[in-house]
């Protein structure tokens, strides 16, 4: 053992230390899954030559530690800058340490302590140096291995929110609209609260509160003793979940608004996809189904054929339960075929999910509010926060903000609404592309750079996740659309700025938060 063995050891601990930041962070945005910081690291190491020839320089320096101790600075020094792009603290998702971040990180400390003191011990401070510079490159799997020992830690620190919301559902009893879809819940669960707020006293789920610790704290923290409707988004990413939150959180109204690829990187296919939000429907009174979606038109002849009552909602069709459609100047209200009236909204203040405004009306049908009254609530319904948001920045230009996600369905409508803005210069499409989409994600985002082609002059893809397949369908498309390739949003904007001005338009569609490559 040498003062260069101890110092070695030091830079290699350190690098380990800034590793599992990095990764720490990528954990907690994506929702502390285990297996996801794996999943992100092969993402990022592959995302260009230099990144893999660093992984690679890593790999061989922690080998060549063996040798040459002081060599762990090599594994250190791609372990604390590498992958390149991904920061350990972020521009658009910091690190916040909260509760369960800290209990993750102290496990990983943990483990990652008791490796490399294991090394020293059987064999001294060269082989704890090459352990240390190993794991340092390691670190997205160790991360996933915490994840998998805290998650049943978390499971039952959670299991006591779970228990008081119970007993608060059970001494408020309020009616619980339940909401789910692989798109669409958010909108629609803001729609319900809005149309039947005025008479009742409602509580919506906060944000994206869709899962059983954000809806537990819903309950626990918001739910007052006059509240009458309790609107709650259910969001699943496998099978069971959504049960699970019925079970103590039971929907007397049941609302599923489309079944799509969103999250179908998990999910593995749409039957699977369609198995898990159904069973949303298990206990309801009551189901409203967007009938538009096919998957769900076939599932209302299930469910109907299994003795449950079904409310079919559309956006397209005349003679759905409830149908709200696309008028000019407005939107119509028809029930079971019959036509109650027309709410004046002008084209640019319709709802870009006719369906969505058919489920949430639906929705307050069933809690008896009369159809003539909705028509002046179906004129002023909200617009949710980046979801296509309109206005004129400051060079003059319009812009459509589509940031909040995006998926096929919603993209298309999207590239719809940019399409019927009256320009008379550019149109253009800034947009990362779709992510979670499993197998089809490539062609789905070559579809939707084809698409645009039709309708935009520019299309600036941003960052390196789906730039391959963005180039691919921006260049089929006849004729081509021009592609600029910028790394990150404020560049696109940036490049918004300084090309375009009054008469022109642009969607933003999508943002992916920084720790995507």
């Amino acid at each position: 053992m040498t003062a260069l063995d101890a110092v070695s050891l030091a830079i290699a601990l350190v690098a380990v230390g800034l590793a599992s930041l990095r990764w720490l962070r990528v954990a907690q945005r994506e929702h502390y899954l285990p297996g996801s910081d794996s999943r992100f690291a092969w993402r990022w190491w592959r995302r260009t030559p230099l990144d893999l020839s660093l992984l690679a320089l890593g790999v061989a320096g922690t080998a060549a530690c063996a040798f040459v101790p002081l060599l762990a600075i090599v594994p250190a020094a791609v372990a604390g800058a590498a992958p390149l792009g991904l920061g350990f603290r972020g521009r658009t998702s910091h690190l916040d340490w909260t509760r369960r971040l800290t209990t993750l990180a102290a496990v990983l400390g943990l483990l990652e302590a008791l490796v490399v003191v294991v090394a020293a011990i059987a064999g001294g401070l060269v082989p704890a140096v090459v352990v240390a510079s190993a794991l340092a490159l390691a670190s997205p799997a160790v991360a996933d291995l915490a994840l998998l020992i805290t998650h049943p830690i978390e499971d039952a620190l959670a299991a006591k929110y779970v228990v008081q919301a119970t007993a608060r559902l059970g001494r408020v009893r309020p009616v619980i609209v339940a909401v789910t879809g692989s798109y669409g819940k958010t909108t629609t669960k803001g729609y319900i609260a809005h149309l039947i707020g005025a008479e009742r006293d409602t509580l919506a789920s906060p944000a994206s509160y869709n899962n059983r610790a954000g809806l537990a704290r819903t309950v626990n923290e918001c739910l007052g003793p006059a509240t009458e409707v309790l609107v709650a988004e259910m969001g699943t990413y496998g099978p069971g979940e959504i049960a699970a939150l019925c079970e103590w959180m039971t929907p007397d109204i049941a609302v599923i608004t489309a079944i799509g690829p969103a999250h179908l990187e998990r999910f593995k296919s749409l039957e699977r996809t369609l198995a898990a939000k159904a069973e949303i429907t298990g206990r309801a009174d009551v189901t409203v189904l967007n009938v538009d979606d096919e998957r769900l038109r076939r599932l209302a002849e299930v469910l109907e054929g299994a003795g449950k009552r079904v409310v079919r909602a559309s956006g397209v069709h005349h003679d759905a339960d409830v149908a709200v459609l696309a008028v000019p100047d407005g939107i119509e209200l028809r029930i079971g075929g019959r036509r109650v009236g027309m709410a004046a909204t002008g084209n640019s203040g319709r709802p870009t999910a006719l369906s969505n405004a058919a489920c949430a009306v639906a929705v307050a049908l069933e809690l008896h509010s009369g159809p003539e009254s909705l028509l002046p609530r179906l004129a002023t319904l909200p617009v949710p926060p980046n979801r296509l948001q309109r206005y004129v920045a400051e060079g003059g230009y319009t812009v459509l903000d589509d940031t909040f996600n995006s998926n096929p369905t919603g993209a298309r409508l999207a590239l719809g609404r940019l399409a019927g803005e009256a320009v008379q210069g550019r149109r253009v499409l800034v947009t990362p592309g779709m992510v979670e989409l499993g197998s089809s994600q490539f062609d789905q985002n070559a579809t939707l750079a084809e698409e645009a082609a039709g309708v935009v002059s520019d299309l600036v893809a941003v960052a390196r996740t789906n730039r391959r397949a963005l180039v691919a369908g921006a260049s089929r498309a006849v004729p081509p659309a021009a592609v600029v390739l910028v790394d990150r949003l404020d560049q696109a904007v940036a490049w918004v700025r300084e090309h375009l001005g009054p008469g022109d338009a642009v969607l933003y569609e999508n943002d992916l938060p920084d720790h995507f490559p």
